[in-house]
């Protein structure tokens, strides 16, 4: 209505709900608020910024930001657009499903990115009402699959945790129009894992030199997991490209493991001269070697952390069939979070000064004094005796910590992590901080 226009839009996001948004709204002479959580990152910004929208940096997740935006339109009297649970944007986003049967007479299978289900359920609405046969198959971050783990319920569920590496697909909760329109016309959800996802973003740079960002990259991630032979021609629909440069170090790092080239291994040997030279010339001779960590521990058995080249998954159980046959203690740390993000860097021996010790993984919003926010909240009688922390350019930052817990304060420390709303993860059992901190 006239009255709305001049009142103006407003949304919450921090990618391409935004800029869409920012760009209709101009196109239409419209004043558009977006809400961005104070996470996002600066290039985000700056491209929605750019496009002459007023922004609200408020919250560290899309759900903070959403709400913030829900409240203002009320205040403000403004009409808020839905980035997902909306029939207009949702009808918005299927113009893709009918772009791909424009633009391609033969397709077999249609692989999308999954968030809140709004580019899903437009697509799959789309494509199904006009070719049936044609399989729609949504993509989705294994630590954040609201919409599979909704389908499989047959009822959309809130999940507890959300995992951040894919921000782009961050939702705790599908939306009600989407859900109920996958449910009708989505053939099947694939899961993803972080360094499969990496996978994806190598794959598109290398086959057409797009950087994609990590929600982006889900279709082809998918497609490489799961690509079923009778599919000779499939669409994978590449969403978003909002990359940090800073983050690319991140998935260089993870993109080996993922794409199943990389193995990580830790093996224990003697504590000796040679000892090392044996194990080298043993079993990596021949091999590429692709990391080797070693600090010297005198009178403990010697920890060896290292990387090697695979051409197939059997390659890693060979190698651990072969240690154990030569009496050589090892396990395969390929899979194991907290040995990819903080071990490697950290090798360096047990320390046997240190009792009670707990090891917890934090993730915290990325921002400035975000670092020193968490340390200052943490009670002074206890002693921080490991600390590891490195910036990977994304809206999360991931933080290792051991601590020294007085028994009579071990509730008191329960109430801190219930408290702090960080996401947080205990390793004082995993056996790569066992073997190496």
């Amino acid at each position: 209505s006239p009255e709305e226009k001049r009142n103006g839009v407003i949304a919450a996001s921090a990618g391409n709900h935004a800029q869409g948004v920012a760009m209709s709204a101009r196109h239409m002479g419209i004043h558009s608020l977006i809400v961005m959580p104070a996470t996002t990152p600066v290039i985000k910004i700056q491209a929605v910024r750019a496009l002459g929208s007023e922004i609200i940096l408020y919250g560290d997740s899309y759900q903070e930001a959403a709400v913030h935006a829900q409240n203002k339109s009320l205040e403000m009297d403004k009409v808020f657009i839905h980035p997902f649970d909306d029939p207009l944007v949702i009808a918005g986003q299927g113009t893709i499903g009918f772009d791909i049967l424009q633009q391609l007479s033969d397709v077999d299978a249609v692989y999308i990115p999954v968030g809140g289900g709004g580019l899903l359920s437009g697509i799959a609405l789309c494509i199904k009402e006009l070719k049936p046969e044609i399989k729609i198959i949504g993509v989705q971050p294994e630590d954040s699959c609201a919409m599979k783990m909704s389908l499989a319920k047959g009822e959309r569920i809130s999940l507890d945790y959300v995992g951040i590496f894919a921000d782009g697909v961050a939702v705790k909760r599908v939306g009600e129009l989407t859900f109920a329109i996958s449910q009708k016309y989505v053939d099947d959800i694939v899961t993803v894992t972080t360094d499969e996802i990496c996978t994806g973003i190598k794959a598109a740079y290398e086959d057409t030199r797009m950087v994609l960002e990590p929600a982006g990259a889900l279709a082809v991630a998918g497609i490489l997991k799961k690509r079923t032979s009778h599919f000779k021609n499939i669409v994978a629909v590449n969403s978003g490209a909002n990359m940090n440069f800073d983050r690319l170090q991140f998935v260089s790092e993870r993109t080996r493991v993922g794409e199943g080239s990389e193995a990580l291994f830790a093996v224990t040997i003697p504590e000796r001269p040679g000892a090392l030279r044996e194990l080298t010339g043993q079993f990596l001779s021949g091999k590429n070697i692709t990391e080797f960590n070693y600090r010297m521990n005198p009178g403990e058995p010697a920890q060896i952390f290292f990387g090697f080249s695979i051409e197939s998954y059997s390659d890693r159980d060979e190698m651990r069939r072969r240690l154990f046959e030569y009496g050589y203690a090892c396990s395969d740390l390929t899979d194991n979070e907290l040995a990819k993000v903080h071990i490697r860097h950290m090798v360096g021996g047990r320390s046997r000064l240190v009792e009670n010790e707990v090891l917890y993984r934090f993730q915290f919003p990325e921002r400035k004094g975000a670092l020193s926010h968490f340390l200052s909240s943490m009670s002074e009688t206890w002693n921080i005796s490991l600390f590891h922390y490195r910036m990977h350019g994304g809206d999360f930052g991931r933080v290792l910590v051991g601590l020294q817990i007085p028994s009579l304060e071990k509730d008191k420390f329960s109430q801190f992590l219930g408290d702090m709303n960080f996401y947080y993860f205990e390793e004082t059992e995993n056996p790569a901080y066992r073997l190496f901190l």
